[in-house]
């Protein structure tokens, strides 16, 4: 899709044994960046799994990108391998788009470089990455049983298919009413419009016909902390929109061909290297010649 490989280099320190250090160089040969790989569960480690940058790109300050994904799987024990879940591989390939975004970092100021974007659109990429994880000419790859060394069944990889639409009718109505809830709190006018929690909860869900016994609220306001100290104040929208930029441009790449190299080239242009320097709706009609649509979110959730 990209067109570029992966270079260990055991010669650059690392601050744990468990990490492995790469250089990243283009199809060219040209290196691109430096990526740190932290597979392994430790005591001492946080749980989850991200993506950081330690150097930003930045052409002004002559810096490539030097970027760590952090994951929390099991390490192998002697003679038997470390096996994860499709939960885990989505969770792979999502962390890892936001590495290439960074990887394809393009830009004069690291301010606006990589994944320096803002919170409705720094998922998208990432998002669209998880995409991949079930397409054939990736899952032969990966998907190979242990022992027998079979790729996996066809009639397996259907199943999964099939499960990512398992109840989103109760999931997608809990983001929602998250989402209406944190931008109520956020746009109060004045202070007449403060009631108690409950009740202004209640007023806010129910304008919306969003106050549901079946589907209880995610989060109540006084452990919502994603609104009020994680940086996502009147921006929980973010994840859903992200999404549906996400089906958006997996249905365009559907429609041109899938994973070609002229198809991943035209995504790095329009979309991985442009950081935050450009308005960021037109870099999406740029690369889909169109805006996003809902439509194929719902399609892909099963919701239509």
């Amino acid at each position: 899709l990209f067109g570029i490989t992966f270079k260990v280099r055991e010669d650059l320190p690392v601050y744990h044994p468990d990490v492995v250090a790469y250089e990243v160089f283009d199809e060219d040969g040209r290196s691109l960046a430096i990526y740190y790989l932290d597979f392994y569960a430790r005591d001492n480690k946080s749980g989850g799994a991200w993506m950081n940058n330690m150097v930003n790109q930045s052409h002004y300050l002559k810096q490539k990108p030097v970027i760590v994904n952090v994951f929390n799987f099991q390490k192998p024990t002697e003679g038997n391998p470390s096996l994860i879940t499709y939960d885990d591989v989505t969770t792979m390939f999502h962390e890892f788009g936001h590495s290439i975004h960074g990887i394809f970092a393009d830009q004069k100021w690291e301010s606006l470089s990589g994944t320096n974007t803002p919170r409705d659109f720094v998922e998208f990429p990432s998002q669209v990455n998880e995409q991949w994880a079930l397409d054939p000419t990736v899952l032969k790859n990966y998907a190979i049983h242990y022992k027998t060394g079979e790729t996996i069944p066809e009639i397996l990889v259907e199943k999964l298919k099939t499960s990512k639409t398992f109840n989103q009718g109760y999931a997608m109505t809990e983001i929602v009413s998250a989402a209406t809830l944190d931008m109520a709190w956020h746009t109060v006018a004045n202070e007449e419009e403060f009631l108690a929690t409950d009740l202004f909860e209640k007023k806010a869900l129910g304008r919306y016909q969003l106050q549901l016994k079946v589907v209880p609220p995610r989060y109540h306001s006084s452990y919502f902390l994603h609104i009020w100290s994680n940086g996502y104040s009147a921006g929980y929208y973010a994840y859903l929109w992200s999404e549906m930029l996400d089906y958006s441009a997996y249905q365009w790449f559907e429609e041109h061909g899938g994973m070609t190299r002229e198809n991943g080239d035209r995504f790095r242009k329009y979309i991985l290297s442009v950081g935050n320097s450009v308005d960021l709706n037109e870099a999406f009609r740029n690369f889909t010649g169109s805006d996003p649509d809902i439509e194929p979110l719902l399609v892909g959730k099963g919701l239509k």
